[in-house]
């Protein structure tokens, strides 16, 4: 009987479960999106109870349009909205709170108190820069700010999660307490180098270390689901951070490949193997996902503000009614007619880490049209990207003329040709652009044996789409220029 892999994909917008079979081919896939929760400007929040409600209900969907049950499910791999962060009652299992989600800025005020006395020693240990973004300080937030919070902690009567970690929690009923290396590496609690819970960091920040879960490589056999939950018990081989999954997902397992993810924000990732580059342009250095226990390094740089401007565009200011509908529109004026939008809805990440700037929209003119505003949404994504691009180059000494990408954005071919544009580097996208399910379903069967090794896996890719740059060197620089004037205003 043919056995399938499951992936479950928990988004920061939305849960997707999608089965592959043995082609690395989804078969069958199940999405729905969840509500977001803003309870003061810069705070941002998830019912921890939505969250698995939606997972429980695309994986019975997904199963159901694969006409299969759990018993044909070989193993199941997870990837995940990374640093968001839980914490629940060890004996119930009841979130204290609702999740504080990643690009949630409650925080931002201790991190830069943290920035002038801590910042070394935080970079040289977990290779990240103080900022609300990591899961840290969001822990420290809920002790110190939910009643009694801090008081069960200290009796050890709580536990702390990324996602990966709650929801194998929950399949799991309490038997898996676990995450991997790259959700690790993201808390700002974790010695990338020891690969250890960091003492002195956890002693900094007020975690105590009865709260934290046990850490594996992402491709790894951490337990098993309660066979109450899918009607029989299967394998949990595979936990990853949504990014470093969309890394294996492209099979970039070699120092100095790389790819950018589209999704609500964007994320640049290059492999680095065996060495921790050191980035003098804010960017951060985390880990790989991998089957072993020694994971690669990884460079890193975040944008917040991704495809999520496009959902601004359709339910924010309700500009455009369906996101496809805004390739159309850019695509119906010549140019972005002056017009630049810097989406710094939660400040700016990587390289200028800004808490404090702002989105802006500048050169607006009697002339502007609601194309122009559209396009300059999209331009700003490939902007963001360039920025990113420039500091890894600078950091790595390697010059990138290849781009992987992948997530719901990069199916807009008006953004991938700009991106290749403004990049002058050719933009490679493959068929299946959800590559971040992919990647969790690799590492869950890589490890279950299901699939035999990565190189098998890299001789089955087919189907790529390549965007070549068409842009003259003049035009470019010349938005480039616009776009860097745009930001010092994001920033005043």
């Amino acid at each position: 009987m043919e056995k399938y892999i499951l992936s479950i994909d928990q988004g920061t917008t939305s849960s997707r479960a999608v089965i592959f079979d043995k082609n690395a081919r989804a078969v069958a896939m199940a999405q729905q999106e969840f509500k977001q929760i803003y309870p003061k400007p810069g705070w941002v929040e998830h019912s921890p109870q939505d969250i698995m409600g939606s997972v429980m209900a695309v994986v019975a969907e997904a199963l159901v349009r694969a006409d299969i049950s759990a018993g044909d499910l070989c193993a199941i791999g997870i990837t995940n909205q990374r640093e968001t962060t839980l914490v629940w009652d060890k004996k119930t299992g009841k979130p204290v709170c609702n999740a504080i989600v990643w690009q949630c800025r409650r925080t931002a005020e201790l991190c830069e108190q943290l920035k002038g006395t801590y910042s070394a020693l935080i970079y040289e240990k977990t290779g990240l820069i103080p900022d609300a973004y990591f899961s840290a300080t969001k822990i420290k937030w809920i002790l110190d700010n939910i009643k009694g919070a801090r008081n069960l902690a200290e009796k050890g009567e709580l536990l702390f999660g990324t996602v990966d970690t709650y929801i194998m929690w929950q399949l799991s009923k309490g038997k898996i307490f676990a995450t991997d290396y790259t959700n690790a590496a993201r808390t700002m609690l974790f010695n990338i180098h020891t690969l250890e819970w960091d003492e002195e960091l956890l002693k900094l920040f007020s975690v105590p270390r009865s709260m934290l879960p046990e850490v594996k490589p992402s491709g790894n056999m951490f337990g098993y689901t309660d066979k109450a939950i899918f009607g029989g018990e299967v394998p949990i081989c595979g936990a990853v951070g949504d990014q470093q999954s969309a890394l294996f997902g492209q099979l970039c397992t070699e120092a100095g490949e790389l790819k950018n993810t589209y999704g609500t924000g964007c994320f640049l990732l290059m492999n680095t193997g065996g060495k921790a580059i050191k980035s003098n342009n804010g960017l951060v250095t985390t880990l790989g996902a991998t089957l072993t226990d020694k994971p690669p390094y990884v460079l890193e740089g975040s944008v917040f503000v991704g495809g999520a401007v496009v959902q601004w565009l359709r339910d924010g200011i309700k500009l455009i009614s369906s996101s496809s509908e805004s390739e159309e529109l850019a695509s119906k004026v010549k140019d972005n007619g002056g017009v630049y939008i810097v989406p710094a809805f939660t400040g700016l990440g990587a390289p200028y880490w800004d808490a404090n700037a702002r989105g802006t929209i500048t050169g607006i003119t009697r002339g502007t049209t609601r194309e122009h505003i559209v396009r300059a949404a999209l331009e700003s994504v490939a902007y963001r990207v360039s920025d990113i691009v420039g500091a890894m180059e600078r950091d790595s000494g390697i010059k990138i003329t290849r781009l992987a990408v992948d997530g719901g954005a990069s199916a807009n071919d008006f953004l991938m040709q700009f991106q290749a544009d403004i990049l002058n580097c050719a933009t490679v996208r493959p068929d299946a652009v959800e590559t971040t399910a992919l990647g969790a379903a690799y590492l869950a069967g890589l490890c279950s044996g299901y699939w035999e090794s990565i190189d098998k896996l890299k001789d089955n890719i087919s189907g790529v789409k390549v965007f070549t740059p068409s842009m003259d060197e003049c035009t470019r620089q010349s938005l480039l220029d616009g776009w860097e004037k745009a930001v010092k205003k994001a920033q005043a």
